[in-house]
């Protein structure tokens, strides 16, 4: 389908045959977002389509350049803001690169973050499936999906202290060790995965009426997913099997046995189940972390320059004292250069352009948002469908907006 070159407004209408523009959004209940969809329709068919973005611009990036490197991850979390970790770990992983530490950061610490950005793709995953289908209106997924998310949540503020924004990965490793108790905790989720995990299934994947709803519906063909850059779960259910972890490992991810779930027919119900096969392999990624983290070890690079000393030391040693407030009121500066790092989170390849001119706050930091590629492919796949699959469509593109307009 061709796109006019005029963007559809109210005031733009096609005469010829029955055509009509609606606007859909940007308040719109079904668009994960604040999204407003200009739609040429004829009847319940959908013409054309022109997606407009920005309602949510945060400027993030900007303000990221105005605070220290260390700062910067609080705004940066709050990108993706259904994972969190996600952005703060490509950001990190791109810092430590320019600081020449990426072989220095301690095995333990490089454990930890690849747990807790497994559990944060499944927490993620979780929040896309429940919404999905209440889109779709299967109440019951929503409570058991949410449940399984408030556990994982209750981990990630035990060790962050905050339930979605923990700014727990930092540069040079993590922010404390693991806390007591939390292991446990850990091997109860474990144990209570699977079971979980088939009764989400049992409610959905063999459902006629989820069925009828998904399978067909906006077909997304592997040439166009690559000519629109789509990654992630949207890109491996038409077919390729690019997932960052394996094609560029980081934080030792090759050593971790996992398979990347694929698809062929390209279409929601395709994304409906990859998304769920990958829920199953970063489980399987998890348990592999729990038994790697019965050794103990340290959790932050030996670099005064850029770590602050243990908090214990600071009421017993006067150099501690001015260290930990050098580091906190001056941050720590970065040699100069520029950096591209990426890694695969729950919605495709999140990356970031990281530009250092040695002082003590980014120069630049430029996001590449999969959100914002994977939309655009609404354009693509969204014509030819009934006006009532458009809210099936958004979903399984699972956009979060965040990180679309930042």
């Amino acid at each position: 389908m061709t796109l006019s070159a005029t963007p559809l407004t109210p005031e733009v209408v096609s005469h010829e045959g029955n055509s009509m523009v609606l606007s859909m959004g940007p308040q719109h209940p079904s668009t994960h977002g604040v999204l407003q969809l200009m739609l040429e329709i004829e009847g319940e068919n959908v013409v054309n389509i022109d997606p407009e973005i920005g309602y949510l611009h945060t400027g993030i990036e900007k303000t990221a350049e105005n605070l220290f490197w260390s700062q910067a991850q609080t705004v940066i979390e709050r990108m993706d803001y259904l994972a969190p970790e996600s952005n703060s770990f490509a950001y990190v992983l791109g810092v430590e690169r320019l600081l020449g530490l990426t072989d220095r950061i301690p095995v333990r610490a490089q454990q930890i973050r690849v747990l807790f950005v497994e559990l944060t793709r499944i927490t993620s995953h979780c929040v896309w499936l429940g919404t999905h289908s209440l889109d779709i209106g299967a109440i019951s997924v929503f409570f058991y999906a949410f449940d399984l998310r408030e556990n994982i949540l209750d981990l990630q503020e035990a060790a962050g202290g905050a339930r979605m924004h923990p700014n727990y990965l930092r540069v040079g490793g993590v922010n404390g060790d693991l806390p007591t108790g939390f292991l446990e905790k850990l091997d109860a989720l474990i144990e209570k995965f699977p079971g979980r995990m088939r009764e989400l299934r049992g409610l959905l994947q063999a459902n006629p009426i989820f069925q009828d709803r998904t399978i067909g519906v906006a077909v997304l063909p592997l040439e166009d997913a690559i000519a629109w850059g789509v990654t992630g779960p949207a890109l491996r259910a038409s077919g390729m099997p690019y997932d960052v972890r394996r094609a560029y490992p980081y934080s030792g991810y090759e050593t971790y046995e996992f398979d990347v779930p694929t698809r062929e027919e390209g279409d929601a119900y395709a994304r409906f189940l990859v998304r769920l096969d990958e829920m199953e392999q970063a489980y399987r990624i998890i348990k592999q972390v729990r038994e790697r983290l019965r050794e103990a070890g340290t959790v932050m690079v030996a670099d005064t320059k850029v770590a602050a000393p243990p908090k214990e030391t600071i009421a017993l040693s006067m150099e501690a004292l001015i260290h930990h407030f050098k580091v906190v009121s001056e941050g720590f500066r970065v040699p100069p250069g520029d950096v591209y790092q990426s890694v695969e989170s729950p919605r495709g390849e999140l990356g970031y352009y990281i530009v250092s001119d040695g002082g003590n706050r980014p120069y630049r930091v430029r996001t590449r948002p999969p959100s914002l590629y994977n939309l655009q492919a609404i354009k693509g796949i969204a014509p030819g469908n009934l006006i009532a699959d458009l809210v099936v469509t958004i979903g399984s593109l699972d956009p979060v907006f965040g990180e679309v307009d930042r």
